[in-house]
C-alpha cells in the first residue's frame, strides 16, 4: 500500500522518549513501512537528555532546537506537550514563521512530578507557597506544574523559574537554589533513586503538530503506525526502556526505571471542546496570545 508520492519523504522529529516512544517503537518494528511510508527520522535535542546543552534559549520558544529545525524546513511533523504545541500553533503566524496545525491528540501521556530535596521541610504542595519550582518555561513541565499547583495555591503564590535541563535542575535543587523541581521520566525515576521526595504528580498528554504540506492520508498512516506501537507497549514496554536509560547517561539501571508511569493511547482527533478548554486556560496564564480560533489552529485531516 502506498499513500505518498515517491518524491515525498516526511521528516519526523524524535526528541525525548517520554514524548516519542510510540514513534520509536513504530520505527523499530517497521510499522511505518507496513503503512507504505518512507520516513526520515530527525533527532533533535530535548530537555530530558543528559547530553542536551544547558544553555537552551528561553526568550522565545521558536529559538529552541526543535522549533528552529521546523522553521527552517528540516522536519514536517513533531509532538510535544499539549500546551507547548498550542502556543506554537497559535503564535507561529503572529511571528511570521512556518505554519503548523494541531493535527491530533498524541499517543504519549507519561507523568510529570514535582520533587523536593531529601532533607526538605516541604511535605505537601501548599508548603511551596511563594517558593520557586524549576521548570522548562512554556513546555510541559511548566504547564503541568501550574495545573497541579493551582488546586492548592492562589495563582499569585505559584512561582516558577528556569534552571536548565532536568539534570541541571536536580543539581540546582541539591544546591538549595530552588525549592522544588518539575521532572518527567526518566528523571522521576532518577530522583527517586537519589532519595528525592515526590510531592505530587500527574499524567500529561502530548499533541501532534504538522505543516500544511503533509496530507491527511499520510498523517492517518503515521497515526495508525503509532496506534499499533501503543498495543505493543501495552503488552510489555521493557524492551524499549533502553531509550530512557540512555537519556540519563548511566545514572539509571533498567530495573530502576518505573515503567508503571508510562501511559499510551492511539492518537485521536483534537476536539473543539478540548481546544476551547486548553486554549482558554493557556491564555489565562498569559502563556499565549488571545484571539485564536479552533478553525485556524486545529486540522483533523487525518480523520477526514
Amino acid at each position: 500500500m502506498t499513500v505518498q508520492k515517491a518524491s515525498t519523504k516526511p521528516r519526523l522529529a524524535i526528541m525525548n522518549a517520554v514524548h516519542d516512544l510510540p514513534v520509536l517503537v513504530a520505527r523499530d518494528k517497521g510499522y511505518f513501512r507496513d503503512e507504505g511510508l518512507d520516513i526520515e527520522f530527525v533527532t533533535t535535542p530535548g530537555m530530558a537528555q543528559v547530553t542536551t546543552s544547558h544553555s537552551v534559549k528561553f526568550d522565545s520558544v521558536f529559538d529552541r532546537p526543535l522549533d528552529s529545525v521546523y522553521n527552517d524546513g528540516g522536519i514536517d511533523q513533531y509532538r510535544m506537550c499539549e500546551w507547548g504545541i498550542m502556543k506554537r500553533a497559535v503564535e507561529a503566524d503572529c511571528a511570521g514563521l512556518r505554519r503548523r496545525k494541531i493535527v491530533a491528540l498524541g499517543a504519549s501521556m507519561s507523568s510529570f512530578a514535582i520533587a523536593v530535596a531529601t532533607d526538605s521541610k516541604i511535605y505537601e504542595p501548599e508548603m511551596l507557597k511563594d517558593k520557586e519550582i524549576a521548570v522548562t518555561p512554556n513546555n510541559g513541565s511548566h504547564f503541568t506544574t501550574l495545573k497541579l499547583m493551582e488546586g492548592f495555591l492562589a495563582l499569585e503564590h505559584i512561582k516558577t523559574t528556569a534552571a536548565g535541563s532536568m539534570p541541571k535542575r536536580i543539581e540546582a535543587l541539591k544546591q538549595g537554589k530552588v525549592a522544588a523541581v518539575s521532572l518527567m521520566e526518566p528523571w522521576i525515576s532518577v530522583a527517586q533513586k537519589m532519595g528525592l521526595r515526590i510531592l505530587i504528580e500527574s499524567h500529561s498528554t502530548r499533541s501532534e503538530a504538522a505543516g500544511d504540506d503533509l496530507d491527511g492520508k499520510t498523517l492517518a498512516a503515521m497515526f495508525r503506525a503509532q496506534a499499533r506501537a501503543v498495543k505493543e507497549l501495552e503488552k510489555d514496554p521493557t524492551p524499549y526502556i533502553h531509550y530512557f536509560i540512555a537519556e540519563t547517561g548511566g545514572l539509571l539501571e533498567p530495573e530502576e526505571f518505573q515503567t508503571w508511569r508510562l501511559l499510551h493511547a492511539a492518537p485521536q482527533p483534537y476536539t473543539r471542546e478540548r481546544f476551547d478548554d486548553t486554549y482558554q486556560w493557556t491564555v489565562k496564564w498569559n502563556m499565549t496570545v488571545p484571539g485564536a480560533t479552533y478553525e485556524n489552529i486545529v486540522d483533523n485531516r487525518a480523520w477526514q
